[in-house]
């Protein structure tokens, strides 16, 4: 019998073996094959699944979206239920027979502003329904679904020139600047003219029903966060009803307002910066995730938190006894591009619990909070990131999206009371059957004062513990996030490569408690780059690291701290820094939103002078030695490359260090995210191509002053 055994197991090791063996490393142009999944929203009576399907449109060099439905039995295939490359926003009519949703339209082959369609679920063509001018979005039905509240920029102007325009009329493409805050990464220059406002249509059931919109608030600030009263005759909002609420945290102002119109009515006001409010079952509480304004912390760590619905009233914090993220997740390079999604908190038919995702030590999970004590309970478990958290309306049945190291993510249903949970989507199933992905190893050291660090190994998958390999240290960004277990392209690619990858969650983290995340206020970047030296340190004591061949990147905070690092050693022989910052004061002056103190500053750089200097990598420029590369977006407003890369290019040049500024054009600070397919791959080939140049000895012609 034993030898049976033996005989077996050697078999299995050897189809294994071979199975390995025909699957081949990621490369970094799989992305044009990746399928993401986004915003699922399961129907009234739990029986299906709408979501978001995302995939890359190579010819256009961009993203398609469209609608897709699945069994929530998960006894079938997806299948698609939208025409349209540019759809999203699926939601559901109370009585499960429609489902509007979002299009983006085209106009003379151009986009064009989003409108509202509507899919009759018996069967049929969608139709449109809303012709806005400014478009309309986040559909959201009445509790009788007789009618949809959404929001749009359209004014009663836009509506009178709707059919007026004087043909060559002259429109101005000058900009008069009046507030601080005047562009925002993504979007471009704000329009203040056009605030988002309240408005209500009657829900069409053919496309014969010829609806109106009607526009239900007005002014001059926009509204969000809209929510139903019970009965359907109130509709509840937020609005931040400030001219300039520039450099101190604005508080959380809700409004109530008549369905057919009228003037708002403030209910309360309170000191939380909240949103995502959802109403209880019984229509008198609000449950929100927000973070407390006072004390002005570098990081707050997010709550959830329970709010009477009557005047002036105060909200309560469940989980101030709960050290985590609420509501909170961890990051990668994956989310869905375009897809949308979220979810705001749950409530139990009874009212008595809150359902919700929370992070802890780089997981993000699902919890479920007592409505009264806050105490948690968990409902998924693992080592995963679960994201985009919708219910069915007696909240019998959860249905959310799960993302894994090996898996960019997949939608599930859970049956709370069944205690079941069924996969209802494999999007990459057949790709990644093609491709020799690894789990990362986790590891946990102690840094220079005693705290403990989370950090991931990323090795290759051919691994071999005797070699020695080249490492490149990768930092987050933020600097308020968090690593975890999470599907990362860029970190399997560089394994691949034949690097091991280290990713480590230094202080200033999430999803390691309120002092772990704000104890960097004030000294940032300062002991964060201690914990990173400390991981270094941990790994190259395994002993497969050539301690000759390491690389240190980043982007945006990871950017920032990438800059430090070179100007406090010597010992990495290459670094990328991606949408950086070098000079805290120029990008105070530049940056695409404020509140820089006093949660990172104690004044403004032309009063604290020492601080802003002290922490800024340009101050120590001369110390740098490490051949540098910089990958900078041509549109990112939020670390304008005038504060970061081309500085310390410039400064660089005139020292003679190798280095070398890739600039691309037309992308945000979204590049590594959701920029454009074919950009996102060249940032991934000149990262590591850096690397390969400086740690490989490869020639990279394209990196030297005089191209051979």
């Amino acid at each position: 019998m034993r030898k049976i055994l033996v005989r077996l197991s050697v078999v299995l090791l050897v189809l294994s073996v071979a199975a390995s063996a025909q699957k081949r490393s990621i490369a970094e142009t799989d992305l044009f094959d990746f399928t993401w999944v986004a915003d699922p929203q399961i129907s009234p009576d739990g029986s299906m699944v709408a979501f978001v399907r995302v995939t890359v449109n190579a010819k256009k060099d961009g993203y398609d979206t469209s609608i897709w439905a699945v069994p929530a039995s998960g006894n079938e295939e997806p299948h698609r239920i939208t025409s349209g490359n540019r759809d999203g926003s699926p939601r559901w009519s109370p009585d499960g027979k429609y489902l509007a949703f979002v299009r983006l339209t085209e106009k003379d082959g151009k986009p064009d502003a989003p409108q509202l369609f509507m899919l009759s679920m018996a069967g049929g063509d969608s139709w449109q329904f809303t012709s806005l001018i400014k478009g309309a979005g986040g559909p959201i039905w009445s509790p009788d679904g007789k009618w949809i509240a959404f929001g749009s920029g359209t004014s009663p102007e836009d509506l009178a020139k709707q059919d007026k325009k004087t043909p060559g009329e002259h429109v101005s493409d000058v900009r008069v600047i009046t507030r601080a805050v005047y562009r925002s990464n993504g979007a471009g220059y704000l329009d203040f003219t056009h605030p988002q406002h309240l408005w209500i249509v009657s829900a069409p059931t053919t496309p014969e029903d010829k609806v109106t919109p009607k526009q239900i608030t007005s002014g001059q600030f926009s509204e969000g966060d809209f929510n139903w009263s019970k009965d359907g005759s109130t509709v509840f909002f937020t609005s931040d009803r400030v001219a300039e609420p520039y450099y101190q945290l604005q508080p959380t102002t809700v409004y109530s307002v008549s369905a057919t119109g009228g003037e708002p009515v403030k209910i309360t006001s309170f000191d939380v910066s909240g949103g995502a409010l959802s109403l209880s079952p019984d229509g008198k509480r609000f449950a929100f995730v927000g973070s407390p304004n006072k004390p002005v912390n570098s990081y707050t760590q997010p709550d959830l938190w329970v709010l009477d619905i009557e005047r002036n009233a105060q909200p309560r914090n469940l989980t101030a006894g709960f050290d985590y993220d609420v509501g909170s997740g961890v990051g990668g390079d994956n989310a869905p591009p375009r897809g949308g999604g979220g979810g705001g908190p749950i409530w139990s038919p009874d009212g008595k619990a809150i359902t919700l995702v929370y992070a802890k030590e780089g997981r993000a999970n699902i919890g479920q909070f007592d409505a009264s004590t806050g105490k948690e309970t968990d409902v998924t478990t693992g080592n995963q990131a679960v994201s985009s958290l919708r219910s069915t309306p007696d909240a019998a049945k959860l249905v959310y999206s799960v993302s894994t190291p090996t898996s960019i993510g997949d939608i599930w249903v859970q049956d709370l009371k069944k205690k079941t949970a069924v996969q209802l989507t494999r999007a990459n199933g057949d790709l990644f059957a093609k491709l020799n992905l690894t789990e990362p190893e986790e590891i946990w050291y102690t840094s220079f004062d005693g705290k403990k660090i989370q950090a991931w190994v990323q090795k290759p998958p051919d691994f071999d513990p005797s070699k020695k390999y080249p490492l490149i240290l990768n930092i987050h960004g933020g600097p308020h996030t968090a690593y975890g277990y999470v599907f990362d392209h860029e970190f399997q690619w560089m394994a691949a490569k034949g690097y091991v990858v280290l990713y480590p969650n230094p202080r200033g983290s999430t999803t390691y408690g309120q002092d772990f995340g704000n104890i960097i206020q004030y000294k940032y970047p300062g002991d964060d780059y201690k914990d990173l030296m400390a991981g270094v340190d941990e790994v190259i004591k395994r002993g497969y690291i050539d301690t000759e061949k390491l690389g240190v990147t980043g982007g945006s905070g990871g950017g920032l701290l990438t800059n430090w690092t070179v100007t406090q050693t010597q010992r990495f022989k290459a670094a990328v820094a991606q949408r950086d910052i070098s000079d805290w004061a120029n990008w105070w002056y530049t940056a695409d939103f404020t509140l820089f103190e006093p949660s990172w500053f104690k004044g403004p750089p032309f009063e604290d002078v020492d601080g802003f200097k002290d922490r800024s990598p340009i101050t120590y420029i001369k110390n740098v030695t490490t051949p540098m590369m910089f990958i900078l977006g041509e549109a990112d407003y939020r670390t304008p490359p005038t504060g970061g890369g081309e500085d310390m290019f410039r400064a660089l040049k005139y020292r003679k260090i190798p280095t070398v500024m890739v600039r691309f054009p037309n992308e945000s600070h979204e590049l590594s995210r959701s920029g454009q397919p074919w950009h996102r791959i060249e940032r991934l080939q000149h990262i590591v191509g850096w690397f390969d140049k400086w740690l490989m000895g490869v020639p990279k012609p394209e990196y030297d002053v005089v191209p051979r």
